[in-house]
């Protein structure tokens, strides 16, 4: 598959790498703003071509598949262009600003017979599907508790007076958007929409969130999200059942998955990780644009994690601009 990047920062750098370790796997063209760094990162990467303007990039018959990788805030338009243009579009988390946004961008791509995913990559791990097949030995499931906390190499920044993308609300940015949709969009597509959300955050000077919290309520059970960039978290992440839990070590990154079922020794279950972890998401993106594999699941999920973190924001009195209509 022929493929096109939006962005040249350092996850573009680390999804052509990975690129090249998948079959069929080709990069044939770069996007920037600027024609000097498309045409540099063009040469770095040894892309045939380089395109400072998108209507130019949409137009060229060599690509058949987009990755993108701007900011947040610019997800929806983009896409929507190169949907439009009969390109399949596998766009980095979260797929966009606003649940409006994500029902417009997979609208187009319905409309037009292409694939729009959602570059969740942790939940294309294969030790995902490891997790995911352990939940039934739970039990009845009860709770769950998925976190993820980093203090972010930026927020110094941010405290001297500098307010980078990661920290713009501007860019339909801050904690939930960057690292809490890690916790958020897993337990879409295990557990789908819940009944209620109950949510806060902590807001900096900005008002952006630097940490937050979320109770999404279930039939019969709790799932608890907890995310931060302005503090490290020591505690992995946790699935209860009425028969014993499950023990992950970053949900964002799944290493380590621990069983510990009632009166039995803790097991370690078996996983596969490598540091090029992209080029499974990718594989599976190629694997649906060629309809070897179904989408629905993926596209249910990434409007369920949009609606679910619209509600967050709504009570934690976020705004983007993007929200407005």
């Amino acid at each position: 598959m022929k493929f096109a990047v939006i962005g040249s920062g350092t996850i573009v750098e680390k999804f052509i790498s990975a690129g090249r370790l998948v079959k069929d796997f080709e990069l044939v063209a770069v996007y920037s703003r600027t024609e000097e760094r498309a045409k540099e990162f063009a040469a770095a990467q040894s892309a045939k071509y380089a395109f400072s303007s998108l209507d130019e990039l949409a137009a060229c018959p060599e690509v058949e598949a987009v990755y993108i990788a701007s900011p947040n805030y610019a997800h929806c338009e983009q896409s929507i262009r190169m949907l439009s243009a009969g390109k399949h579009v596998l766009c980095e988390k979260p797929m966009a600003s606003n649940a409006r946004e994500v029902r417009r961008m997979q609208g187009c791509a319905k409309e037009h017979g292409v694939v729009l995913l959602e570059a969740m990559k942790s939940v294309f791990e294969p030790s995902f599907d490891v997790l995911r097949k352990a939940l039934p030995r739970l039990g009845t499931l009860r709770r769950a508790t998925l976190s993820y906390c980093q203090y972010s190499s930026r927020y110094d920044k941010f405290k001297a007076g500098e307010i980078l993308n990661a920290f713009n609300p501007a860019l339909s940015n801050g904690a939930l958007m960057d690292i809490g949709v890690y916790c958020v969009h897993p337990a879409a597509l295990l557990f789908g929409m819940p009944k209620a959300v109950h949510a806060s955050c902590v807001k900096l000077s900005n008002g952006v969130d630097g940490s937050g919290s979320a109770l999404l309520e279930y039939d019969g059970m709790t799932v608890e999200v907890l995310y931060s960039k302005i503090a490290d978290g020591a505690l992995g992440s946790e699935f209860q059942g009425e028969a014993g839990s499950l023990v992950v070590d970053h949900i964002s990154v799944p290493q380590e998955l621990t069983l510990h079922l009632r009166k039995q020794p803790a097991e370690v279950l078996p996983t596969v990780h490598e540091v090029q972890s992209m080029r499974f998401e990718i594989a599976a993106f190629q694997r649906i644009t060629a309809g070897e594999e179904p989408c629905e699941e993926h596209t249910r999920a990434s409007l369920i994690a949009a609606q679910i973190m619209d509600e967050i924001r709504l009570q934690c009195g976020l705004h983007f601009p993007a929200d407005v209509d």
